[in-house]
């Protein structure tokens, strides 16, 4: 983790994003908001001890720092990587060797771009055969304009998938794996702590619908200048927060990004974690500006969410021996059956 970690919560909540410096040639509507049900289907214990020794994680996005962070913490976590994976189109094939510097466990990857489908399709098909059936699984840490084209092809090739990647249009999203009848782990946010803080806010604006009725809601967040969409996570909570203050009015594009270096540091960004942060801050006012609440999730480094994403793959793998029908879950899920490490 990069230093400067911070998880500050002034109430009780918070929430992260995931990022990446990746460009696709796949266009997309513009992202729209959209939730996933906490519980999408009933669970099933997977217990630990299922076999999940033969599965092979496609990390796609390299050699994106997001996405090579989550294929560093499959590694760390004792996965093995599939041989291949997609890049973006604009990049040129090559093999890269990903590393663990905490396991020294290290993995060569042939990056093949998005646009080259050929060779994609005859490399996805020939390592599904080489690793027998459910066992090869997607992480994607793509860009926003390539989520719902790759989520069609994940399915279309019959690639469970945990999408890490924000942005896209979430509804068509999650719509498409439904239609598809295809198993998948779809969240804004990949880090555990932040996870279980956004389910703790969800029950409190179950439970205490507004509670801060006539609160001014403001929300400024900051990430590196190469994130392309506006936080996920961000979102998420917006509308947890939107429920309490009974605000129907505020909507994404009222807030702040920060993607500039100067605004970042004056936010409190530290400088040695300009590439790679994640900084927020929701504050609800009073009607007559006496009472103010602020909310604060800050991240330093990708660490939390590259291990999270680990964790779900792993918890994906096994649901696919467990579970009789596809399903889409959450991080949420993953967090309930104890699957965050």
């Amino acid at each position: 983790m990069a230093p400067g970690f911070a998880s500050v919560c002034s109430l009780l909540l918070a929430v992260g994003a995931t990022t990446n410096a990746f460009t696709s040639c796949f266009v997309t509507p513009p992202a729209q908001s959209s939730s996933i049900p906490r519980h999408a289907s009933a669970l099933s214990m997977s217990p630990a001890s299922v076999d999940i020794s033969n599965v092979k994680v496609m990390v796609n996005g390299m050699p994106g720092p997001m996405a090579v962070a989550a294929a560093e913490a499959c590694l760390r976590k004792g996965l093995n990587l599939a041989p291949v994976a997609m890049t973006g189109p604009e990049m040129e094939p090559s093999t890269i060797e990903v590393k663990d510097k905490v396991t020294g466990r290290t993995a060569d990857v042939r990056l093949i771009p998005a646009c080259d489908t050929d060779e994609l399709e005859a490399s996805v098909t020939a390592t599904k055969e080489a690793c027998g059936a459910n066992n090869l699984l997607a992480i994607d840490f793509t860009h926003p304009s390539a989520v719902n084209h790759n989520a069609i092809f994940y399915a279309e090739k019959n690639i469970p998938f945990v999408m890490g990647t924000t942005g896209g249009d979430r509804e068509k999203l999650v719509k498409d794996v439904e239609s598809a009848k295809h198993f998948a782990v779809i969240a804004p946010n990949m880090g555990k702590q932040i996870v279980a803080m956004q389910a703790a806010l969800e029950d409190l604006a179950t439970k205490y619908p507004s509670s801060f009725g006539g609160y001014k809601l403001e929300v400024t967040e900051s990430h590196q200048k190469t994130k392309a969409d506006t936080s996920g996570t961000a979102k998420a909570v917006i509308s947890s927060l939107k429920k309490l203050s009974d605000n129907d009015e505020f909507d994404d594009d009222d807030i702040v990004m920060l993607r500039d270096d100067a605004s970042s540091l004056a936010f409190g960004v530290p400088e040695e974690a300009l590439n790679g942060h994640a900084f927020h801050t929701y504050t609800l006012t009073s009607p007559d500006g006496s009472v103010q609440f602020e909310l604060k999730h800050n991240v330093a480094g990708r660490t939390v969410y590259a291990e999270g994403t680990a964790d779900a793959v792993t918890f994906l793998a096994r649901k696919l021996r467990t579970e009789k029908e596809p399903k889409i879950f959450t991080m949420i899920n993953v967090l309930e059956e104890g699957a965050l490490e």
